[in-house]
């Protein structure tokens, strides 16, 4: 119901003195109001527009130290600390690392369940990146490496450096010739003479140079925690990593303690080991020895047995303390500090790197094994 306004009324009381007035007044009302540069009011039925929110792989988060926010509480975020090794933020780290791990696994199309079961709980703890995902799935290809990693000590290695199969087949493949060729650098007019204990040295080299190269080799560890009721010593070498001097990934971190614990677990390994070649190589050499007596009357005399138990420990203590340092530092400082960052994109230029590396120790070793032999009066 419209009301008439004061004019009107106005208008209305004098009908005949402002009808004129009324009737402009008429006509001015019914003129269309000119049109603005702007709406008076919006309109109520506009659509809404509507921005779908991108999907980003996750940031990584800055550990918030004691100002963060625990999603559990602060008996379960100080829980997840001394999992992830003893730094600030653990759990904001295992969140973030399991995060990118589903977010790789999204866009590979793939499921959880479709991964091994140890790789799962790792990813599930949070305790992988997306990065380590990514290169599982990159080694599956090839159907070599799949059949690898269905064992947990190669899946293991290979997560950690996909060259650890060239780097074996180098050094078992090498060793051979540089130990033989630094067997006749030390012998020399001795080496034919001597060359039962250059078989002996050569024959431990074929079974050591694959344990050198597995035990300090960095790993990307999958192992379940220990049971709660597990020794301390049990506990701390559990933690250790394989390599004193490998990266830690991210949401993980070692003491040096840890390190040197490393050092200690593969040294007291690779006397179990080289003591176990020795006793191998010393004896094929024996039976070598006896086998050209029985051919040749003049052989007696000129080559004596080798002393079975004396060489194979000072080669296990040997590996234990030689080998074990500079296996150590070769495949943690000099090939994944220093030329896996620098080649990481070029990696017919890293391995050739490799090769000479691990030609150079190889050669080094035997000299020094030589050397060490003579000292301690067992050759």
């Amino acid at each position: 119901m419209a009301f008439p306004s004061p004019n009107s009324l106005s208008a209305a009381s004098h009908p005949t003195s402002s009808s004129s007035s009324f009737f402009h007044l008429h006509l001015q009302l019914q003129q269309p109001v000119p049109h603005l540069p702007f709406p008076r009011s919006l309109p109520l039925n506009l659509p809404v527009l509507r921005l779908a929110r991108p999907l980003l792989p996750p940031a990584p988060l800055a550990s918030s130290g004691s100002g963060g926010i625990g999603i559990g509480g602060g008996g379960d975020d100080d829980e997840g600390r001394d999992n992830a090794g003893g730094g600030d933020g653990g759990d904001d780290d295992a969140s973030v690392n399991r995060r990118e791990a589903l977010f790789v696994l999204a866009q590979l199309g793939r499921k959880l369940e479709s991964l091994p079961a140890d790789l799962a709980a790792a990813i599930e703890g949070g305790r992988v990146p997306g990065e380590i995902v990514q290169r599982f799935a990159d080694l599956e290809k090839s159907g070599l490496f799949r059949w690898l990693l269905q064992f947990g000590g190669f899946k293991e290695r290979l997560l950690a450096d996909d060259l650890f199969l060239a780097k074996v087949a180098m050094e078992c493949g090498v060793g051979i010739f540089t130990k033989t060729a630094a067997e006749y650098e030390r012998r020399r007019e001795n080496f034919v003479k001597e060359l039962d204990f250059v078989i002996a040295d050569v024959v431990m080299a074929i079974v050591a140079d694959f344990m050198l190269v597995w035990l300090p080799a960095p790993t990307v560890s999958l192992q379940p925690p220990l049971a709660v009721n597990a020794g301390s010593i049990a506990k701390f070498f559990h933690n250790c990593p394989d390599n004193a001097f490998q990266v830690a990934l991210a949401g993980t971190s070692y003491s040096l303690l840890q390190r040197v614990g490393a050092i200690m677990r593969n040294g007291a390994k690779l006397f179990a080991v080289g003591t176990s070649a020795s006793l191998i190589g010393t004896g094929v050499t024996n039976a070598l020895i006896k086998a050209r007596k029985a051919v040749s009357k003049d052989f007696e005399g000129e080559s004596e047995d080798i002393p079975i138990v004396s060489t194979s420990v000072a080669y296990g203590v040997y590996m234990a303390v030689s080998s074990n340092l500079r296996y150590q530092i070769l495949a943690g400082v000099i090939e994944q500090r220093m030329l896996e960052p620098l080649l990481h994109h070029h990696k017919l230029v890293l391995s050739a790197l490799c090769f000479a590396v691990r030609t150079g120790n190889t050669f080094l070793g035997s000299l020094l094994w030589v050397d060490y032999a003579k000292w301690i009066g067992i050759q």
